[in-house]
């Protein structure tokens, strides 16, 4: 049997990167996938075949909507081949999850494919190509979640569908209906409406993305909507049937009245649940929360002193960047160092396009805590980057104490807002002031500066652009 320093269960972001981490640090690992692929949800029907359909989709509305006024004439008509496009999409996931293939081999993990199960607290039994046994003195859960359900819809996958077959349809829906207004819906939404589908969005919430700032949710409700997408807010699915290649799902708005919906597809997208199916977690006397949660400490520690458990399966947000920094903490921890995470400067993103994100306290939050803010905005659209590549859509929002000016959350939706919500987390992690961001220099032309002059307008209301 081998022994090992470290066995991970769940090859994710949370998982490989914490296998790496441990092998950097000295400690023998190894890691347990029970897919024939590495990388989990997120690499494999998650974050990047997601974004590889989202960034195909935009450059065909790109083609069709904006090529001819930036003076680009293409002869004969633009077409969709989505066979194409899906299998571009496999193309990137599998390149992506070859890369972490060559990363345990270059960090001498070992890989054992097959579904892990607790035989005790230091032994795991593998089910599949590498059946066996193994014993480590530390052992990582990392395995991830699954789609969740409501309890009444039957999830057929060819028309009453997740995530994961909405990434590998053969057709564009002809009605798209999803029931769902969080990131997962309206990204494959967006896809869809982009490629000629008719999309309906039903959320039981009052707004989509309902767990992010109200503004941010209020700006791409408008961005759906003038993208003719039917937007049905505060609706409470009651029923839904498939009827050959037809679809009928029946809901209740805030009036009571129940309303008929009819498409060929109906993409659930409710959320997901932590997935420990199969782990034999009691066996190890690891103990489950009532959600079906693994259990953990402040240091990520499961009731059993030597199981840690990290990403999806733990409290928090469900997040492949959040999973990573767990996997690196625990990794660390066992090393005897003295890592640390701030959860409220984990940032959230929507890949839509205009993309969303946010980092820290929403203007909610502060309100209920009875905290004193203030608020500073600026609009994309008088940018002069924005309005050079078209792109005007958004605003950034910055919030800061009233008192001591410290940036306490900052929320944006525009260009390349994935990538500027980096400078937030940054200067939030450093306790800056917004006067702090307000001084230092932002190249011109960028969307970089509508940070700058948010913090201008929560600073002094001073932007100089508006």
């Amino acid at each position: 049997m081998n022994s090992y320093d470290v066995a991970v269960i769940g090859s994710g972001p949370g998982g490989y990167v914490a296998a790496i981490r441990c092998a950097q640090l000295g400690m023998k690992t190894a890691i347990i996938e029970k897919y024939s692929t590495l990388g989990g949800t997120c690499l494999n029907v998650g974050c990047i075949p997601s974004k590889a359909l989202l960034s195909s989709s935009h450059h065909y509305e790109e083609a069709t909507k904006h090529f001819e006024e930036h003076g680009i004439e293409i002869p004969g008509e633009i077409k969709v081949n989505l066979e194409k496009m899906i299998a571009r999409k496999q193309a990137v996931v599998d390149q992506t999850t070859g890369g972490i293939d060559f990363l345990m081999k270059k960090n001498n993990i070992d890989v054992y494919e097959g579904l892990g199960s607790f035989i005790d607290a230091t032994h795991i039994k593998i089910e599949g190509k590498d059946a066996g046994e193994i014993e480590a003195k530390n052992i990582i859960i990392a395995t991830g979640s699954k789609p969740s359900n409501l309890p009444f819809i039957n999830l057929d996958k060819e028309r009453i569908i997740t995530s994961t077959e909405a990434l590998k349809l053969k057709e564009v829906p002809s009605h798209l209906m999803i029931i769902g207004g969080g990131v997962i819906g309206l990204e494959l939404g967006q896809v869809y409406r982009r490629l000629g589908a008719e999309v309906t969005v039903i959320e039981y919430m009052d707004r989509i993305i309902p767990t992010m700032d109200a503004g941010l949710s209020k700006e791409l409700n408008k961005v759906f909507k003038k993208a003719k997408c039917n937007m049905m807010v505060s609706h409470k699915v009651k029923s839904v049937e498939r009827k050959g290649d037809e679809v009928v799902i029946k809901a209740e708005n805030k009036k009571g009245e129940v309303i008929e919906f009819k498409g060929d597809y109906c993409l659930v997208s409710v959320g997901r649940r932590p997935y420990t199916d199969g782990l034999n977690a009691e066996a190890a006397g690891v103990k489950l929360n009532d959600r079906g949660q693994v259990e953990v400490n402040e240091h990520l520690q499961t009731n059993v002193s030597n199981i840690y458990a990290i990403g999806d399966v733990v409290r928090g947000a469900m997040l492949a960047h959040k999973a990573e920094e767990e996997g690196v903490f625990v990794a660390e921890t066992l090393a005897g160092q003295k890592p640390h995470i701030d959860y409220n400067l984990i940032p959230g993103v929507v890949y839509t396009w205009p993309e969303v994100a946010a980092v820290g306290k929403t203007e909610e939050e502060l309100k209920e805590a009875g905290t004193e803010y203030k608020v500073g905005q600026f609009p994309f659209r008088a940018l002069g980057r924005a309005r050079a590549s078209g792109d005007i859509d958004g605003f950034v929002k910055i919030l800061a104490d009233k008192t001591t000016d410290e940036v306490l959350g900052v929320h944006m939706i525009g260009a390349r807002c994935a990538d500027l919500i980096a400078e937030a987390v940054t200067a939030m992690e450093f306790r800056a002031s917004a006067e702090d961001i307000s001084r230092y220099s932002h190249a011109h032309p960028t969307f970089a500066e509508a940070v700058k002059e948010a913090a201008l307008a929560a600073t002094e209301d001073r932007a100089l652009h508006v």
